[in-house]
């Protein structure tokens, strides 16, 4: 039998993340990245799904088909180009791309709801917008609509250790008065900004105190900087066509590894210059 071959994309980290009021659910603006986080080869057989790679077990993965009606048998391998924990969305990306290979066709919500259960929180990678929706990853549900983003380019890399998300944690500042602007918000530099804040609360609250990411965007001349909340993905935000020259050599020596560039936004097609064998 023929085998299929499939690239997944992740996130990038956050544009938001935190605490709708102290009782409040943990919510997000996913930052969307063009860039895959894995690959994913199946190989069709006869008998139990055989998986390998991504830190998923085969039994997991044959609880999350069933829980969307679907079957796998054969092998599977998932090789992703970035470890867990780096903010990237490696773990949801993994149960996605089986659901794809599974030729899953049914609602958002069920995918949403497998997820949840296999995980305990998840990224709306499924999503074909993520960045328009205010997301509660521990409750697999859209808030609420949020506005489109105005043209962008992110600069960014991975800096310090990763962190894997642990559903049971709550331990995010609030974001009530974030998300108030973000709704309002039109331009880049807006957003960019209110990025900035939403990620100096959540490093002064969980660390670490040294991240150079703040300083970097303020040499370099960015409208701002984003993070993933948990995990080690940082990235610079610029208007496009604005990003000063020896930027990526400036991140590589403040620290920074895999560094990328990638463009979102707008009406335009997302755009990257990543190779993952240059990787």
């Amino acid at each position: 039998m023929a085998r299929h071959v499939l690239d997944q994309t992740g996130h990038f980290g956050e544009w938001l993340q935190g605490r709708l009021g102290p009782n409040g659910p943990v919510a997000l603006v996913s930052l969307s990245c063009p860039i895959p986080v894995l690959r994913a080869t199946y190989l069709p057989g006869r008998g139990a799904l055989r998986l390998q790679g991504a830190g998923l077990t085969a039994g997991r993965a044959q609880r999350f088909l069933q829980d969307l009606g679907c079957n796998l048998p054969g092998r599977v391998r998932l090789r992703p180009h970035v470890p867990a924990g780096q903010g990237r969305g490696v773990s949801t990306a993994s149960l996605v791309a089986l659901a794809r290979l599974a030729g899953f066709a049914g609602p958002k919500s069920a995918l949403a709801r497998a997820c949840l259960r296999a995980e305990g929180a998840s990224d709306p990678l499924w999503h074909a917008q993520p960045e328009h929706l205010l997301w509660a990853s521990r409750l697999g549900a859209g808030l609420q609509p949020v506005p489109a983003l105005p043209r962008y380019e992110i600069v960014g890399g991975l800096w310090g250790r990763g962190q894997r998300t642990d559903p049971r944690d709550m331990r995010f500042p609030g974001i009530e008065d974030l998300v108030a602007q973000w709704r309002q918000a039109r331009k880049l530099a807006e957003f960019a900004a209110l990025a900035s804040v939403s990620a100096e609360r959540c490093l002064a609250l969980r660390g670490p105190m040294n991240d150079p990411t703040a300083l970097l965007a303020a040499q370099t001349g960015a409208l701002g900087w984003v993070a993933a909340h948990t995990g080690s993905a940082r990235g610079l935000v610029f208007a496009p066509g604005t990003v000063p020259h020896g930027l990526t050599a400036q991140m590589r020596a403040a620290g920074f590894r895999d560094v990328l560039t990638f463009r979102g936004g707008g009406a335009v097609a997302a755009q990257t210059d990543w190779n993952p064998r240059n990787n």
